[in-house]
């Protein structure tokens, strides 16, 4: 069932002040802040592998989409956003060999009639990267400055034209494709040479030395981490080889301060194996399907990122994995999903391992591919005064910021201490969260934010109108037990063979030293529900959906969910971190919804469902 603005306005019952529920795009500075929905990483034809992928899309299609238009793909395909338009947007194309597709089929270029332009336009994805490696030994000019420099003043140029503050901000930025990739977002208009690539070296460190620089030059700028979920801890651990200094914690700290949680390659939230406790641990995990294909590695999960930055602290005095939420498309089609009735990323259903092939018999024999696990893509929720590249840029530096996986739920979390008191008869508790707290992003120390005893929250979540109704509302923890020492070295420079499957490199993680002891607590449930006070969960409220129609229940599940918390088992001595986690009533995912459009039965390898949600930055409590 589905709400109106008003409808769930009213649910809410004002709960989460006027402005929670103004519609995002308004121009008007908020006091309080209100969300606002973007997606920071989607690529155009100046990616490589996305033009490989038969993408003929510019940054201006991507831009134009974002803002509500029809774009047609070069199959013929018409995408466009369904639901409202995006508040913001970062054409984030990899720096990598930026644009050179486009020097290669523009008439105007002095590239077009190159005479290496047949081999590369020819070539498969895995061929053109050979061939790239060859034409780079070979010093040819269609790698040289001249035409990556041409294409990234396009693509600052297209940003620039469709920024509009205060109804659409339009980013300046790109994808650093090294070890571990990163998306890079500038403030402004972003730097007048060259962005530092993988080409000029695949260390992240040396990064993070170019971003200093650009920052000496007075050019702000961040960069966002993304889908740790493909690789090992190994992935994140990049310090140049040797135990991690004060120096390069602080660097790393400084340039980023959020991370990409969710994407169409699947969460990078929390995994199963390292949150055996939390019955939601396992949602939309990337699978592989072949015996012989190496397990996702777990290492780089969110929530074990963050009890690592503790383990650090703990140690260094500074907490380099104090990462904020954010979500994604990672989409190689200019147009991001965002709806699980939608799905561009693959060439076909078949491709996509959603509509099994009638030559094959069924569904025996059939091979389901990796794109099967694939989700339809997040969003990123910013809590800023204004639409805005300052407002907004701000905001993600102070890490005030949500991710969801791809509804427009809005989510809060104010924590200080005696805050739950204090809040208790406030007639506006999002102006008196502000006063009296900290919003999520933050850092609450002892005797700060009210003085001494357990740290109290005010959660609250708001649906989405064109989305599921909410069914619970849910408080995740992390604990510092122990730091270990040495221990994140260790795990990260372990031998290959400890690190191959999913349960040595948890068990190795584990014996290296460091311990966070995880706790979920559900705050608020829908339906009349009260959690159990001895399993903190909330009673099932009944909601399903008919796998036959994608129907759901439509009298279960709430408008808003809100509440105020005082953690019972709070330890002062002990370092913490605190999100918020929103969940929905379940409904079909996207391989169900395009199984049933093509009248046969859904892909019995895939979940038939989701439970569609949203992630709050951290609150962490430091003593």
């Amino acid at each position: 069932m589905k709400l109106g603005l008003e409808q769930a306005a009213a649910l809410a019952g004002g709960l989460l002040a006027a402005s929670l529920v103004a519609t995002s795009a308004a121009s008007e500075p908020a006091p309080q802040r209100q969300a606002f929905f973007g997606d920071l990483h989607i690529h155009t034809m100046y990616s490589m592998d996305a033009f490989v992928w038969n993408l003929f899309a510019t940054p201006d299609d991507a831009y134009r989409f974002a803002k509500g238009e029809a774009i047609v793909h070069r199959d013929g395909r018409t995408l466009r956003l369904r639901g409202p338009r995006l508040d913001f947007l970062a054409v984030t194309d990899h720096a990598e060999y930026l644009g050179l597709p486009g020097s290669l089929l523009d008439p105007a270029s002095p590239f077009f009639e190159h005479p290496d332009k047949k081999r590369l336009l020819s070539a498969t994805l895995s061929e053109v990267r050979e061939e790239l490696v060859l034409l780079k030994q070979e010093g040819s000019a269609l790698l040289g400055p001249e035409v990556l420099g041409d294409a990234w003043r396009r693509s600052v140029a297209a940003a620039q034209r469709h920024n509009q503050p205060g109804e659409f901000t339009a980013f300046v930025g790109y994808e650093f494709t090294g070890v571990g990739h990163r998306n890079v977002i500038f403030k402004g208009e972003g730097p007048t040479s060259l962005p530092f690539s993988a080409l000029d070296s695949e260390r992240p460190e040396d990064l993070w030395s170019w971003l200093d620089g650009q920052s000496a030059d007075g050019v702000e700028v961040l960069a966002i981490p993304h889908s740790g979920n493909l690789v090992n801890q190994l992935w994140w651990n990049a310090y140049g080889g040797g135990p991690v200094t004060l120096a390069q914690a602080e660097q790393r700290r400084r340039h980023e301060p959020l991370v990409e949680i969710y994407q169409q390659k699947g969460s990078s939230a929390a995994h199963p194996l390292l949150s055996p406790n939390d019955e939601w641990a396992g949602f939309s995990i990337r699978r592989h399907f072949r015996e012989d294909e190496r397990p996702w590695g777990v290492g780089a999960y969110w929530r074990r990122l963050l009890g690592q930055g503790m383990a650090f602290e703990e140690r260094l005095g500074v907490n380099p994995h104090q990462l904020g939420a954010v979500g994604s498309s990672d989409s190689h089609y200019a147009a991001g999903t965002y709806d699980e009735r939608d799905v561009n990323f693959g060439r076909s259903p078949q491709d996509r391992g959603s509509v099994f092939s009638k030559d094959l018999g069924g569904w025996e024999g059939f091979q389901t591919p990796i794109r099967a696990s694939h989700v339809s893509g997040g969003l990123t929720g910013v809590w800023a005064e204004g639409n805005t590249r300052a407002a907004l840029f701000e905001a993600m530096r102070r890490r005030e910021t949500f991710a969801t996986s791809g509804p427009r739920i809005r989510l809060r979390l104010f924590g200080g201490f005696g805050l739950a008191a204090q809040l208790a008869d406030a007639d506006d508790r999002v102006a008196a969260g502000y006063r009296r707290g900290l919003p999520m992003g933050q850092v609450l120390r002892r005797g700060g934010q009210g003085g001494g005893g357990a740290p109290s929250f005010f959660a609250s979540a708001l649906a989405d109108p064109e989305s599921g109704r909410l069914q619970r509302l849910q408080l995740v923890k992390g604990e510092l037990e122990s730091a270990g020492s040495e221990w994140l070295y260790r795990a990260a420079h372990a031998a290959p063979e400890r690190v191959k499957g999913l349960a040595p490199v948890r068990e190795y993680l584990e014996s290296a030293g460091a311990r966070v002891r995880e706790r979920v607590y559900d705050l608020a449930c829908s339906d009349g529900g009260r959690p159990d006070a001895a399993t903190h969960r909330c009673p099932d409220n009944g909601a399903a959906v008919n796998l036959a129609d994608c129907s759901v229940s439509a009298d279960k599940g709430a408008g808003a969910l809100q509440a105020l918390w005082t953690d019972p088992d709070f330890d002062p001595e002990r370092r913490s971190y605190y999100y918020l986690r929103a969940l929905e009533n379940p409904n079909c995912r996207w391989s169900t919804w395009e199984a049933l459009r093509h009248g046969v039965p859904p892909n019995p390898d895939l979940p038939p469902a989701i439970q569609e949600r949203a992630w709050s930055s951290p609150i962490w409590y430091s003593p």
